[in-house]
């Protein structure tokens, strides 16, 4: 069987499956088959160049398709917000609680800044929070501000 894909699977095949590979990945928007497909398009390279048996272009491609994964996955980062808009101010902007704040319940916080143009934000927090007590934010979630103990 290993003598039959010698002579039948060409350098050729491999970057046609690659190309179709990366074609999926278009339309599924996960970046895994990505890596699938880029390693065998130098597969099909490399078997151009030297010339591979068909063990050999398996292996390669397995290794060249996870150096990618990992590659891919090392340096892609979803980006964090770190500021809360118009008022430009970051994640670490403080407050204080003028109503208190039941763990998992809705209170109030006053800003000393502005956060997305206001000073006066329904929170809410994972502890009990007592009024005067200084928070920041750790998350903003719609109209609804998620703070925790400074």
């Amino acid at each position: 069987m290993i003598d039959f894909l010698n002579e039948i699977i060409l350098w050729w095949h491999w970057i046609i499956l690659g190309i179709l590979l990366i074609i999926i990945e278009l339309g599924i928007g996960t970046f895994f088959i990505l890596g699938l497909g880029i390693g065998a398009i130098l597969v099909g390279i490399l078997d151009l160049l030297i010339g591979l048996s068909f063990t050999g272009a398996l292996g390669l491609w397995i290794l060249f398709s996870i150096v990618a994964i990992i590659i891919w996955f090392k340096y892609y980062k979803e980006t964090t917000v770190s500021t809360s808009g118009q008022s430009n101010k970051g994640f670490d902007t403080l407050g204080t609680v003028s109503k208190e704040i039941k763990a998992n319940g809705r209170g109030e916080v006053i800003f000393n800044t502005p956060v997305l143009g206001n000073t006066k934000w329904h929170a809410t927090s994972k502890d009990n929070l007592e009024i005067d007590t200084r928070v920041k934010i750790s998350e903003i979630n719609g109209q609804l501000i998620i703070v925790e103990q400074k």
